[in-house]
């Protein structure tokens, strides 16, 4: 009786596994490649190429404290969505993105970024307009300029379901086994059990958390995300430079591979621009629109200032720490392969450097890395049940639903990592098609708004936003 049950658990799991593979492999190679790169440079344009242009402006945006003091600035909002960014990926993506579509993923990478850095600026704005009033400040995203926009409750409704299923599901259990695979290259290691022993002690520091309330993950995330990306930039620096006279053979196969067209049309699904595209999405996260909820809740005096923040955060997680991650790797000597995926050819490339000490740091940094993603992947977890629920739920569901997560952590850890790539590349695409189309119907009231803030700044003043200045047709809770 047992071997039969096994049987079709093991059958209907081996289903499901292709089923999501199938869909994945559907959606990145035809719809989400159009959605992305048309939307991205639509919106490049349309700004007048603002990401580039105003980088000092969003350098001076991050900066604005809030009007009273005690709101959240510009800043922690930067690090919330940061921190969801700023993951995993960064460093598993990467590395996966390498070892399987070659070195020329990481140009389709930076492509995805440069171009996706237009949407981040478009969707953050959006969020900031449509926000609304809370007793703890001001919250929004794209849920709520769906709903105020275009007065359409149950598409935001899904489009909430999904940011949950995301977020809370997807990414925080590919996290969790991202971060105990790090583990592998230690002796100790045992396949059966280390993985839901770390599982269980991940999730058990993240309950802890949850259970301090939201503004503890502010706090937390505020404080970790700095001093991890810094090291770990340092770190990869250092790397890069003892092996610098790699660098110019590395740039060549980065740019011969990226355009190795008899490659990529031969082989599409498993390219580097298939690979670059997918995991330069799952870390940048621009256009999906899970950055407009943290995004809306800045105290700001102009929506376009959190556009522009949004966008610099865009630069921190690919150029920079993708990037640092990416040259770390090609710049060591390890070659790529199948084999090496994921943390393992992290860990050999900086062994091959920096000896013992290389699995050391990596392990550190994962644990901060997926930590922190973990926090803020749960705070839009949070935002997505409000909406739903139309309020902050009670005590009991919230305590009920922190439990869920933590054990979804735990689960994480201990399942197959195709699976949980494959599970959160669709559940991050369907977010993608739902926002993409509404900020492309919407943009033109961020672009509006980009022209106010630039008009005022150029008349020498600190730009202060109303809403019937870009002739908003819709209701808002703020800038009247």
């Amino acid at each position: 009786m047992t071997a039969n049950i096994t049987s079709v658990f093991k059958t209907a799991l081996e289903w499901f596994e292709s089923a999501v593979g199938a869909t994945n492999t559907a959606l990145y190679t035809y719809i989400l490649i159009i959605l992305l790169v048309l939307s991205g440079l639509y919106f490049t344009v349309r700004t007048r190429f603002a990401p580039f242009r105003l980088f000092g402006e969003q350098i001076r945006a991050v900066m604005e404290k809030p009007s009273n003091g005690k709101n959240v600035s510009s800043f922690q909002a930067l690090m919330v969505s940061t921190a969801s960014r700023v993951g995993t990926g960064n460093i598993v993506g990467v590395s996966t993105a390498i070892c399987l579509g070659g070195f020329g993923s990481v140009f389709w990478m930076w492509v995805i970024a440069i171009i996706g850095s237009a949407s981040a600026f478009i969707e953050s704005t959006l969020a900031q307009i449509y926000k609304k009033k809370g007793p703890d400040g001001c919250y929004g995203g794209p849920a709520y300029y769906i709903q105020g926009a275009f007065k359409n409750r149950p598409l935001a409704i899904v489009f909430s379901v999904l940011l949950i299923a995301t977020y809370g599901i997807g990414f925080n259990m590919l996290a969790s086994y991202n971060l105990q695979s790090t583990f592998s290259a230690y002796s100790f290691y045992n396949e059966t059990a280390t993985p839901w022993i770390i599982g269980a002690v991940v999730a058990a520091l993240v309950a802890v958390c949850l259970f301090g309330g939201g503004k503890r993950i502010v706090k937390i995330t505020s404080f970790l995300v700095p001093i991890m990306g810094v090291a770990y930039i340092l770190v990869a620096l250092a790397v890069t430079a003892i092996n610098f006279k790699l660098l110019p053979s590395v740039f060549v196969r980065i740019f011969t591979e990226a355009f190795d067209f008899e490659a990529i049309f031969g082989g599409f699904t498993g390219s580097c621009v298939m690979y670059g595209i997918k995991r330069g999405l799952f870390s940048n996260e621009a256009g999906v629109g899970s950055a407009p909820n943290a995004s809306a809740s800045a105290d700001v005096s102009h929506p376009a200032k959190q556009g522009l923040v949004q966008v610099l955060s865009v630069f921190i997680d690919t150029v920079l720490i993708c990037s640092a991650t990416a040259f770390l790797c090609m710049c060591s000597g390890v070659e790529p392969t199948e084999k090496l995926s994921g943390a393992p050819y992290v860990q050999a490339a900086l062994s091959a450097t920096l000896g013992s000490f290389g699995p050391i740091f990596i392990t550190v940094a994962m644990i901060l890395f997926a930590f922190t993603t973990l926090l803020g992947n749960l705070y839009y977890v949070d935002q997505g049940i409000a909406f739903i629920n139309g309020r902050i739920p009670g005590k009991k569901f919230t305590a009920f639903y922190r439990i869920v997560a933590s054990l979804l952590i735990l689960l994480g850890a201990g399942l197959n990592a195709s699976l949980l790539w494959d599970i959160s590349d669709v559940l991050m695409g369907a977010m993608t098609i739902i926002n993409i189309p509404v900020i492309v119907i919407l943009g033109k009231y961020a672009i509006r708004t980009l022209k106010d803030y630039e008009k005022q700044k150029k008349a020498g003043k600190d730009p202060v936003f109303k809403a019937k200045d870009i002739d908003l047709p819709h209701e808002v809770d703020y800038w009247k």
